[in-house]
């Protein structure tokens, strides 16, 4: 049970392995609230939802899900997905990701209500199919595949060096760095670096959320390439590793918003004044 609210809403992950010692990225995400069903994958197209009380729309990096009952989901479509509750929903869930009533030390309760420290009990508890694999033991990847855990030091270095002083006085980088550590480590069958800056990512939009910003990509890490988009004469794409959700677009000329998104990385249009600018449905769409 989960108070109250139970039947409310529903996130559910699908994962597949991004590598030969158990990682796992995810495929799709369904949400699932009220009579109304989503299922999100990496092909979906951006799109408007209102009318089902949901809105779709890719910022920046993320594809961001805003529903009409407090509920915001923002996933990168590789390893990292957010989910924001208002506060009414506090102590009212349960799941993978916790109760949310501000206390960690009771976020390990089984489906059927039960207090737990077994990890693997606690997530196979969870599992939404009978046909879904049991969770392994944890294990360090960095030790199975020891050739990949010098390159992985020296990479994911960056969560605790400099670049991020300024964060680290506010979020603890030391389980960002750890996640960091086992995910290069462990994609072993090609796409290491995304796992590597999906990783470092993730600790840099929760600087973001902390209200600190940081460029951390560089033309030789984890570069991202907002040019490429660019035309002629037009409005021009650019990198920002914080920007605002709600900002002027056609739909919405005045640039106000009324939302709770935190600042978040990616390609953002910018054009002169004078010069109103549409939605591109391969990019960022605006806050309605």
């Amino acid at each position: 049970m989960c108070g109250n609210r139970t039947g409310i809403f529903q996130v559910i992950t699908e994962n597949i392995p991004c590598g030969r010692t158990g990682t796992t990225c995810s495929k799709s995400v369904f949400i699932q609230f009220g009579r109304v069903s989503l299922h999100l994958s990496d092909e979906l197209e951006t799109q408007y939802l209102m009318e089902s009380g949901a809105l779709i729309r890719k910022i920046g990096m993320y594809l961001v899900i805003d529903t009409n009952i407090g509920l915001t989901v923002l996933w990168d479509r590789k390893t990292t997905i957010h989910i924001i509750l208002q506060p009414e929903y506090m102590g009212e869930v349960c799941g993978l990701c916790g109760n949310f009533n501000g206390d960690g030390k009771d976020d390990f309760t089984t489906k059927g209500g039960v207090q737990t420290s077994n990890v693997i009990e606690f997530v196979d508890s969870w599992k939404q199919k009978t046909s879904c694999p049991d969770a392994a033991p944890d294990f360090d990847p960095c030790v199975k595949n020891l050739y990949r855990e010098e390159w992985a030091v020296l990479k994911c270095s960056i969560i605790t060096s400099d670049t991020f002083k300024d964060c680290q006085k506010k979020v603890d980088p030391t389980p960002y760095y750890d996640n960091c550590l086992k995910d290069t480590c462990a994609c072993d069958t090609g796409g290491d670096c995304e796992c590597l800056c999906t990783a470092v990512a993730a600790y840099a939009q929760a600087c973001n959320e902390a209200d600190v910003c940081v460029n951390w990509r560089t033309p030789d890490f984890c570069p991202v390439y907002c040019d490429y988009y660019n035309k002629p004469d037009e409005c021009t794409w650019h990198y920002s590793p914080c920007h605002p959700p709600c900002y002027k677009t056609c739909l919405n000329p005045s640039g106000i918003c009324n939302n709770t998104l935190p600042n978040l990385e990616g390609c953002f249009l910018t054009c002169p004044d004078d010069k109103p600018f549409y939605d591109d449905e391969n990019q960022s769409t605006s806050y309605i």
